[in-house]
């Protein structure tokens, strides 16, 4: 049985969320991401 590791990560639109994001799933962790407007 295989552990997969998962983070969730608000403010992940940009900025420092965004790069904590990039960074953990590169990880290989399974990553979850909250923000409050797709666009910005």
């Amino acid at each position: 049985m295989t552990d997969k590791r998962h983070a969730l990560v608000t403010g992940a639109n940009n900025g420092l969320g965004l790069a904590f994001s990039k960074g953990l799933a590169q990880a290989g962790l399974s990553v979850r991401m909250g923000a409050r407007d797709r666009r910005s």
